[in-house]
């Protein structure tokens, strides 16, 4: 069965030219021009994926909104941005909503594509068959690969499946530092630096949400980040 790709855009004519680029690949394209009629369909039944604008008609933030009730409603479900905004802060708030991606609509549709399709790779891996108690253990952290759960002194962690991954590929050698390329690499999925370090600023966040002396993701300023363990 087709994968089903969401597009929220309220420019029909741009939504053709994804919709015409994702069927050529084999997907199935939904179509939504607002926020309402998106929400609606997602309330009935979830894509695969969602592309989202930012401003959808009269709203200015719609996709902004929609972001985060479809987060609420599937906290693994991929979520892209394309859009016409660059401007950091929205790109900042994209991401703390919990998008894996945040692309501006100057991209070109094969570097697009490319990254759709490192999304829907990782998935495929998330499917293979894992042991039941396939965890790995880092002192208070549990990170259990057959349940994408996280949990720190046995309180759960709730993260998206970028996020997930980046933290697991820096948990699993703790005290080795992880450049961005490996951190992608690890993700499965392509991204820029900034968005890289807004990732590792929101996984930081969510562990402090549960631990405020939480400190075990650090920077190694010019190259990377590394899993260094409490004493």
């Amino acid at each position: 069965m087709a994968r089903i790709i969401a597009i929220v855009e309220d420019e029909q004519a741009i939504a053709d030219n994804y919709r015409d680029a994702f069927t050529r690949l084999g997907y199935r394209v939904e179509h939504y021009l607002d926020r309402p009629s998106a929400q609606a369909a997602f309330a009935r039944a979830l894509p695969d994926l969602a592309i989202i604008d930012v401003g959808l008609g009269d709203e200015i933030e719609g996709g902004f909104e929609l972001c985060r009730d479809l987060r609420s409603r599937a906290p693994e479900l991929p979520i892209v941005f394309l859009t016409a905004r660059d401007d950091e802060f929205d790109v900042i708030s994209g991401l703390r909503l919990g998008a894996d991606d945040y692309l501006t609509k100057d991209i070109s549709q094969p570097h697009m594509l490319a990254r759709i399709n490192a999304l829907f790779r990782r998935i495929d891996a998330l499917r293979q068959p894992v042991s039941e108690d396939d965890t790995l253990t880092r002192g208070p952290l549990a990170i259990n690969l057959s349940r994408m759960s996280v949990h720190w002194h046995e309180q759960p962690v709730d993260l998206t499946v970028t996020e997930f991954w980046i933290l697991h590929a820096l948990a699993r050698h703790p005290g080795h530092v992880k450049n961005r390329q490996q951190l992608m690499d690890a993700a499965n999925v392509v991204l820029d630096d900034n968005t890289i370090t807004s990732h590792i600023k929101r996984i930081r966040r969510k562990f402090s949400a549960v631990d405020g002396q939480f400190n075990c993701i650090q920077t190694a300023y010019g190259m990377g980040y590394r899993w260094q363990e409490s004493a």
